[in-house]
């Protein structure tokens, strides 16, 4: 999954640029991306499609991850391009300090980087072990969650071996990458609840069909009393239900047996 080969067979990158500067071939790629984010159906598959496409576009990104906050303050990471990115994501979250940590907090900066970790301050535990498995840049940029509440906060994490790496490009396609995987998000999230509230609504449906249904045996069944025995409506049903209770059977199947024979109202 690190071999940036495996993602897809891109074109190299062109000099021609679009109407407001931005390369052509980062053009076609966005557009690509859209697609496969849009076809997307499960969570899992919106993040490494976005992070395979960071580490694809971004020349300086070794590693990508993706980090999640859930509602409960624990951290966790659902999507890596290989092992290293997780195990930099764990070391963040055991020291209670780091960039990712800092960008998918729903009160932090959109995005936090250091361009060489020797000497960061911010984050002085993460930025050691860092440095000696030999990572020098990283660039955290959050995802927008919606919807209200979100149901967590995201940030994507992008590590490089190179020193001031990361710099406004990669900011720029880090900013676009985030915001196609929240809009993906956001509508597999709408899917959801529309599926939920659909299921409900049968589930509804088909309870009220069963009441009336059972209200329907009953009514039969009462009027085979009626017919037979000479009783009154509440006096039929008062038959039926001492018969439940003696034989502790359902009233609803004693309706529908009495339905189906109706001589047997003479023995209740």
């Amino acid at each position: 999954m690190d071999d940036r080969s495996d993602t897809c067979s891109l074109p190299e990158p062109a000099a021609d640029t679009s109407r407001d500067g931005t390369p052509v071939s980062l053009v076609h790629e966005l557009g690509e991306l859209t697609q496969a984010l849009l076809s997307a159906t499960t969570i899992d598959g919106v993040l490494e499609r976005v992070i395979l496409a960071a580490r694809y576009l971004i020349p300086a990104a070794d590693v990508v991850s993706i980090t999640l906050r859930e509602r409960d303050g624990s951290f966790w990471t659902p999507a890596e391009t290989n092992v290293e990115a997780a195990e930099l994501d764990r070391r963040q979250y055991e020291a209670g300090e780091g960039p990712c940590m800092d960008a998918a907090d729903p009160a932090g900066p959109a995005y936090a980087h250091s361009g060489d970790l020797a000497t960061e301050s911010a984050w002085p535990v993460f930025a050691r072990e860092a440095s000696a498995h030999g990572f020098a840049s990283i660039l955290s940029t959050a995802l927008i969650t919606v919807p209200e509440p979100p149901p967590f906060t995201a940030a994507m994490n992008i590590y490089s071996r190179e020193r001031d790496a990361l710099g406004d490009s990669a900011r720029d396609t880090a900013f676009i990458l985030a915001t196609y995987a929240s809009l993906a998000l956001a509508a597999l999230y709408r899917d959801a609840d529309a599926e939920r509230a659909l299921t409900r609504s049968e589930a509804d449906v088909g309870n009220l069909r069963k009441a009336l249904d059972t209200r329907t045996i009953i009514g039969q069944a009462t009027g085979i009393l009626m017919a037979r025995r000479g009783l009154s409506a509440d006096e039929a049903f008062e038959v039926l239900v001492r018969a439940s209770q003696n034989h502790n059977v359902k009233l609803a199947r004693l309706a529908e047996l009495l339905a189906r024979h109706p001589d047997a109202a003479d023995r209740l």
